[in-house]
């Protein structure tokens, strides 16, 4: 497994997700600034696309209800979430953008 190319940078928006699909996880691609990471592409609280909701402030957001996911851990801080979200390995090379869902950075497991 590893890292798959899932997208060009140029893809990424800079204030929503771009939802792809490793390895048969679905994964949301964020980019705040800089940085981009990848989160299942699923809230925890309502098992809803977190790709479809907006990116600010390194945090992603529900558009169902309003759960707010750090980009960087997975961990909700804003409710009605409270478990946190799988976050994967991510590397940009040459303006390509690669995700390796065969391992999480926080140890949760997608489902």
């Amino acid at each position: 497994m590893g890292f798959e190319r899932v997208c060009t940078l140029a893809e990424v928006p800079a204030d929503e997700g771009l939802a792809v699909t490793v390895d048969g996880i679905a994964v949301a691609v964020a980019r705040d600034g800089d940085e981009v990471y990848a989160v299942q592409d699923l809230c925890s609280h309502a098992a809803v696309a977190l790709s479809e909701g907006e990116v600010a402030d390194c945090q992603i957001e529900c558009w169902l209800h309003g759960s707010r996911f750090d980009l960087r851990t997975g961990k909700p801080v804003g409710p009605p979430a409270i478990d946190p979200v799988a976050t994967f390995p991510v590397e940009v090379r040459d303006g390509a953008v690669y995700v390796d869902a065969s391992t999480t950075l926080n140890g949760v497991r997608p489902g």
